[in-house]
């Protein structure tokens, strides 16, 4: 019960932490590019009437192909971390405690205030030949890539996030807080694909804030890392019960509380 608890408390901010790594500096301004490069749609095709409409439906198909590979990464991940955490359930308490410290250590590396080398190279891959540009095959491979070579980006905030499922879940709990960090970073990449032809200016416009918005999401995972270290994450739901009181939605509290 405590473990379900637990992860109520963290669905919350497992989406919040997948925004954040997509408004991450190194992350961002990347990905109009990134949408670019594995639709394979020339600028052109954009600009033409005829050929517009046609454009958009690959772009936004490959987008989605993208998403969902590192989301099978993301969440085949969770679950590994998850059943490993069961499996050692017995140090349940110290894993809290391991785990917290090193949520809080990816926070402070957010905020600037540290440095992880590890976390500060990024591991690239060579596209082997048979990838093809613009093939949603090609762009679901493209997207397990990313999740596996983006450590500047992703490495912080995934790190914690699979910190928490594997000091608090269960394998499938595992994999539900790993399935909504995803869709918290997928639901914006897909929102850009949408509107490719003006999301570059949108994120121009946008980069003078994102070192704000990095160390905002710091303090955010640092206050999580500090909740897990004193065994405190049920406060979570407290305060988000509080919350939907506040707003009105009881009856989604209720929903909470019977079936999660």
């Amino acid at each position: 019960m405590e473990a379900e608890l637990s992860t109520i408390a963290l669905i919350i901010p497992s989406f919040i932490a997948g925004l954040f790594t997509f408004l991450a500096p190194c992350t961002l301004p990347l990905v109009p590019g990134y949408i670019g490069f594995i639709s394979g749609v020339p600028k052109g095709e954009l600009e033409n009437e005829e050929t517009a409409a046609n454009a958009r439906r690959r772009i936004i198909k490959n987008g989605l192909f993208f998403v969902l590979g590192f989301s099978i990464v993301f969440i085949v991940l969770g679950t590994l971390v998850g059943f490993l955490g069961t499996q050692l359930g017995f140090l349940r308490v110290w894993l809290s405690r391991i785990g917290g410290l090193l949520v809080i250590l990816f926070g402070l590396f957010m905020i600037g205030l540290i440095k992880i080398p590890a976390l500060s190279k990024e591991h690239k891959f060579k596209l082997p030949k048979f990838i093809q540009v613009g093939h949603p095959t090609s762009s679901l491979m493209m997207g397990a890539a990313f999740a596996v070579g983006w450590s500047p980006c992703l490495g912080p905030v995934l790190g914690s996030i699979l910190a928490l499922a594997g000091s608090t879940a269960t394998a499938l709990q595992g994999a539900l807080l790993l399935a909504v960090f995803s869709l918290g970073l997928a639901v914006p990449f897909i929102l850009v694909a949408y509107g490719f032809t003006k999301a570059s200016a949108v994120i121009k416009n946008m980069t003078p804030y994102l070192r704000v918005i990095s160390i905002i999401g710091g303090v955010f995972i640092v206050l999580l890392g500090i909740l897990l270290f004193t065994n405190n994450l049920t406060l979570l739901i407290s305060w988000g019960y509080q919350l939907l009181s506040i707003l009105g939605l009881e009856n989604y509290e209720a929903f909470l509380t019977n079936y999660l």
